[in-house]
């Protein structure tokens, strides 16, 4: 990865890291990110906590749990305003 982008990581995302747990999974899901990512073993259910840094030296594959949606520019107006009756009181 080029120095200065950080990787896109969400929470339920799975990698698979080069480095091998003790367990011998290589298959991880993303539980917690920040400054350090929270990292849940799917071998063995083992949680860890790596830097950023090193998490992103590590990763060789990366698959989203959601896939990435087009941001809308624009919303609907009516999800905006609070329900209302037509009637009214």
């Amino acid at each position: 990865m080029s120095p200065g982008r950080l990787l896109k990581v969400e929470p339920d995302d799975r990698v698979t890291l080069r480095k091998k747990h003790p367990c011998g999974g290589f298959e991880w899901v993303v539980t917690r990110v920040g400054a350090d990512i929270g990292l849940q073993c799917l071998l063995c259910g083992r949680r860890v906590m790596l830097a950023r840094d090193e998490f992103e030296r590590d990763v060789l594959k990366h698959q989203a749990a959601h896939p990435p949606s087009e941001p809308s520019l624009w919303e609907d107006p009516g999800d905006l305003r609070p329900d209302v009756d037509e009637d009214g009181p």
